[in-house]
Parts: structure tokens; sequence; C-alpha cells
């Protein structure tokens, strides 16, 4: 499978993770997902889930296609540490106040099954730009 095809399908799973968490809570548990701040109330619907979680999955893509561009001696590692990292600053907003205890758990699950499906997937050694052609010839010429 080609590297570009792969990270589609990851892309793909990384949106459709989440998307199961909110079906879960909100159809069969019966959770609405909402975030209360002074008079306005957020309704988190299974639109901008999907949204988020394919922002989240073309970024996370975009970054780690770049680092390998430029050639980054460690690019799955980098980009590896800065996803943790993001993923660490994802949960801050889910410590304010406005977010009850049932949401705050789905919240939390979302942006852990997006991380699941995408750390992994994106950073497969299948999947990554040095098992491209480019690098099989110039692997054969070295030999």
């Amino acid at each position: 499978m080609s590297v570009r095809r792969w990270r589609l399908v990851v892309t793909g799973l990384a949106v459709l993770a989440p998307v199961l968490v909110w079906l879960v809570a909100d159809l069969v548990l019966g959770h609405r997902l909402r975030i209360v701040t002074g008079d306005q109330t957020l309704d988190i619907g299974v639109v901008s889930v999907g949204l988020f979680a394919l922002l989240a999955a073309l970024a996370g893509w975009g970054l780690l296609a770049g680092l390998e561009r430029l050639g980054v001696r460690w690019a799955r590692g980098v980009w590896t540490g800065v996803t943790v990292a993001v993923l660490a600053v994802s949960f801050l907003p889910l410590t304010g106040e406005g977010v009850d205890g049932g949401t705050r758990v789905v919240l939390s699950l979302m942006h852990l099954v997006v991380a699941a499906v995408l750390i992994p997937g994106l950073r497969a050694k299948g999947a990554s730009a040095a098992t491209t052609p480019a690098s099989s010839t110039s692997r054969a010429a070295r030999n």
C-alpha cells in the first residue's frame, strides 16, 4: 500500500473513532455533550466531533510529511514528541468550569482514541517516506 493511501486510511479511522465514541455516549448512554459558559451552552454534535478529528489528523499528517520532506533525521521521533505534547495540551480546556464530569470523560476519551489511531498509524514504518521508490533506487545504487 502506498504511503499516501495508508495515511488516508489512518485519517479516516481517526475521524471514525471519536464519532463512534460520540454515538455511544449520545445515542446509547443518552448523555448529551455540553459545555456551559455563563449564559451560553455549546452542544457538541457529531459533525463537530468529526470535523475536529479530521483537522487534527490532517495537521498531524501534514507535519509528519513536512518533516520527512525536509529530511529531518528523526522525523517520526520528532513528530511523535510534538503529537504527545499537543495531546497533553488538548486536555487543558477540559479542566475548566462548565464541563460536567460525563462530558469531560467522553471528550477525554475522544482525544485519546484519535491519538491512539494517529500516532501509531501515521508513524508506522510501512508508511514512512523512507519506503518510497526513490529510497529504493538509492539503496540499489549503494549495492
